[in-house]
């Protein structure tokens, strides 16, 4: 380790569609987390990996905090909460243009019980009038105490470079974690996964995204050339898997040729992508299936 080099744990924590997952790629500067504008689309903890020449930020997203209505929701909020815990900063995220509500105000209370720092970050600024933010930095100092409140844009990048400076500042001495080309520790198997499922949540109507979960069952070479992977969809209604079948297996194409370009992007080869669609009812419900299919549980 080089001498006075700094490394350590931010955790990104807000509300659903606070956009924590486009904040954590464009820091990364390459996509780590699936982005939608549908609420909860993150539902592991995903590490992003900056490195630069004296630190080393690991970035832990979470899912979006919520009320929960089912097992998945309590494993996802449960994640989120305990990874306050485990991180050096906190990012706590606040969608500027959302009215200020009961939901911000328990996340609130939460975490004026955390000793750790916390940088309240009122992202999409690109989209309110400047005469407003003043105002609104105003009203949220008077809710708790934070470290620093930082406007920013996580779509265009406005001031994430003077965030990153006071996140470095703040950061302790440590090792360098990962290699110095790592963007994430996720597995590629979990990315293949992601994207498809990005893919079904931006085809797909409103009854779908939260009842999907995808699994990658093959990845192996098929020549020196070309990538076989094999993707499992899995819903909880016969409905439901015709909808993402689609008339005459259109819908299901498009997730595929849409996922299979993203894919061979990251993978750097030729992917020949095959989905299979099947139900496993109340999945969402079961425990024991949120853990077959890949689903972290914090406790």
């Amino acid at each position: 380790m080089t001498e006075g080099f700094k490394s350590g744990f931010v955790a990104l924590v807000g509300r659903p569609n606070a956009g924590k997952s486009t904040l954590l790629n464009k820091i990364i500067g390459q996509k780590v987390a699936i982005v939608s504008d549908k609420p909860q689309t993150t539902r592991n903890k995903i590490a992003g990996v900056l490195t630069e020449a004296n630190f080393q930020v690991i970035f832990l997203d979470t899912p979006g905090i919520h009320k929960p209505q089912d097992q998945l929701g309590k494993v996802m909020v449960s994640t989120s909460m305990n990874t306050l815990h485990e991180a050096d900063i906190i990012y706590y995220v606040i969608d500027a243009t959302v009215s200020f509500g009961g939901g911000e105000s328990y996340l609130i209370e939460k975490l004026q019980k955390v000793d750790t720092p916390i940088f309240l970050l009122l992202n999409k600024i690109d989209k309110i009038k400047k005469p407003d933010l003043l105002p609104l930095i105003d009203f949220y100092r008077q809710k708790g105490k934070w470290t620093g409140i930082v406007p920013i844009s996580a779509h265009t990048g406005e001031n994430l470079d003077s965030l990153l400076e006071a996140t470095a500042d703040l950061l302790p001495e440590g090792p360098q974690y990962y290699p110095a080309d790592a963007l994430t520790d996720q597995p590629e198997r979990i990315l293949v996964a992601e994207l498809v499922r990005e893919k079904i949540l931006l085809s797909t109507r409103e009854e779908i995204p939260h009842s999907v979960a995808v699994v990658v069952d093959l990845m192996e070479p098929r020549s020196e050339k070309l990538l076989y992977v094999a993707v499992t969809i899995y819903v909880e209604r016969d409905s439901q898997k015709t909808i993402i079948i689609g008339k005459k297996g259109e819908m299901l194409k498009t997730i595929g040729s849409l996922a299979r370009k993203e894919i061979e992007g990251l993978l750097g080869t030729p992917v020949f992508l095959e989905l299979w669609v099947k139900v496993k009812e109340n999945w969402r419900k079961s425990m024991i299936s949120i853990g077959v299919l890949g689903y972290q549980n914090s406790d």
